[in-house]
Parts: structure tokens; C-alpha cells; sequence
């Protein structure tokens, strides 16, 4: 049909047009409805939809990790009673508060078997106490060789007990080397020592 023809149809007349002008009229139809079905319901629809996929797909994530965490259960049980037994032979380390006085004599012999002449054996008067356990440092001087000053401190390193040497300096003397460290050893707090640690006010808190 030519654009004259279409002209000429009567809107009141839709029976008696052509079939492909009726056509047209109905296919118009059909995407007028279509558009104003999802304006006004499908939209809202999908929009249910898009939200109930993603918290489907969260729910998903959630029992996957969930399900992850029970099957990996008895590897988490026994690397806690792994951890629990390394620590506790960690703590055996530790001398109790009736052993400090046999450590510190231990220092000592450490250094006077290697030849050894201490000119300054001062332990802190106090202790610094920690979560569970409590540091001592020991302010020492030794005079002696390089090999002896050298073997001492490989002998504290293998004592039973955790000592530490720290801020280690050396300096030249009559008859060798004096060596200048800090010493750090180390005890557990037993039960009422720690629940009083736990009693004290935290730095900074508020009253």
C-alpha cells in the first residue's frame, strides 16, 4: 500500500482495511502491552528475581565456607593439640620463681668455666612481668679472649633454660676483649601471679 492509501483508511472503519494495515495495528498493539506489563508488573518482578539470585548465590558462598570449615575440622583439632603441646614444652623452658636463683648461677658458671673474669654480674631489681611470663635482664661484663668470649656465649645459647644476650658490645682491655650485653632470662607466672596481672589497670584506659 502507498503512503496515500494508508492515509485514506478510517480509524472507525478497522474491520473493513486491508489485512496488512490490520496487522500493523495489532503488532502495535502487542509491544503497547508488552511495554506497559513490564512498566507496571514485570519489572518489580525481575527486580525480585535478580535479588532473590544474589542471595541465593550468597547463601551458596556462605554454606561452601561453611562446609569447608567441617571438613577441615579435625585438621584445625589437631594442629590446636599440636600447638598446645609445642607450647607447653616452650614453657618447660621457662624456669619457675624457686628456679631463678639456679639459672642465674648457671650464667655464671658459664662463665667462669670458660676462663672468664666478671667484672659486673648486676640482675634488674625488679622484673618486668608479661601476659604469663616474667623477664629479668642481667646487666654483665667479661674479660677474657675472643674464643673464650665466643665459646660463653655459645654455652649460654645451649642452656636448659631460654637466655638471651642482647645490646652485645665488645671493646679492647689489658688482657684480651670485655664484653658489654644484657643478659635476658626468663620465668612463668604461676596462677596467682597471673591472675593478678590480669587485676591491673591496662595503659591508657580509662577510669
Amino acid at each position: 500500500m502507498t503512503l496515500d492509501e494508508l492515509k485514506r483508511l478510517d480509524p472507525k472503519k478497522i474491520g473493513s482495511w486491508p489485512i496488512l494495515p490490520k496487522l500493523g495495528v495489532l503488532f502495535l498493539l502487542l509491544l503497547l502491552l508488552v511495554f506497559a506489563s513490564y512498566w507496571f508488573d514485570w519489572q518489580d518482578q525481575l527486580a525480585q528475581i535478580d535479588g532473590a539470585k544474589a542471595k541465593e548465590e550468597q547463601l551458596r558462598t556462605t554454606f561452601l565456607s561453611k562446609k569447608k570449615q567441617a571438613i577441615d575440622l579435625p585438621a584445625y583439632r589437631k594442629q590446636l593439640v599440636d600447638i598446645e603441646s609445642q607450647f607447653g614444652a616452650l614453657l618447660k623452658q621457662l624456669p619457675g620463681k624457686s628456679e631463678m636463683d639456679a639459672l642465674l648461677t648457671d650464667i655464671n658458671q658459664a662463665g667462669l668455666g670458660r676462663g672468664l673474669q666478671f667484672e659486673l654480674f648486676r640482675p634488674a631489681a625488679n622484673e618486668s612481668a608479661k601476659d604469663f611470663y616474667a623477664e629479668l635482664p642481667i646487666t654483665i661484663r667479661v674479660t677474657g679472649n675472643y674464643h673464650d668470649l665466643g665459646a660463653f656465649a655459645s654455652d649460654i645459647g645451649r642452656l636448659s633454660r631460654i637466655v638471651t644476650l642482647n645490646d652485645v658490645s665488645l671493646a679492647a682491655a689489658k688482657d684480651g676483649l670485655t664484653l658489654d650485653a644484657t643478659a635476658k632470662t626468663f620465668r612463668y607466672l604461676d596462677e596467682g601471679e597471673i591472675a593478678a596481672q590480669k587485676k591491673k589497670p591496662v595503659a591508657g584506659a580509662k577510669k
